[in-house]
């Protein structure tokens, strides 16, 4: 069973939804999506996210679209780091990611 999430949507994100369900719907699209598509989603939708208040109502829209959210942690990455990444998912990604430098650091130079 699908359960649901109701949020009353001002007036101000009504673009930002339209956009983020968009995207939703193209990353789940199964086979190909023309990237030029994909490309004029995710600008618009950069341009709404750079655009609105970063309030409360704006983290709960970011709950329920997922690829919209990743996208707001993308641009917001170099002030805010993995701001809407649970902590432990981050400091798994850290560790995997210091463990592969370390492994290059020794492998031998050909």
């Amino acid at each position: 069973m699908q359960s649901s999430t109701r949020i009353e949507v001002p007036a101000r994100l009504t673009v930002l939804v339209t956009l983020a369900r968009l995207l939703e719907q193209l990353e789940r699209t199964p086979g190909a999506i023309h990237p030029e598509q994909y490309r004029s989603v995710v600008s618009h939708l950069v341009r709404e996210l750079e655009s609105v208040e970063h309030d409360e109502t704006l983290r709960k829209l970011l709950d329920v679209f997922p690829a919209a959210s990743q996208l707001y942690e993308n641009l917001n990455y170099a002030s805010a780091g993995l701001c809407r990444s649970p902590l432990d998912a981050s400091l798994n990604a850290e560790r995997a990611a210091r463990s592969v430098l370390d492994r290059a650091r020794h492998l031998p130079s050909g």
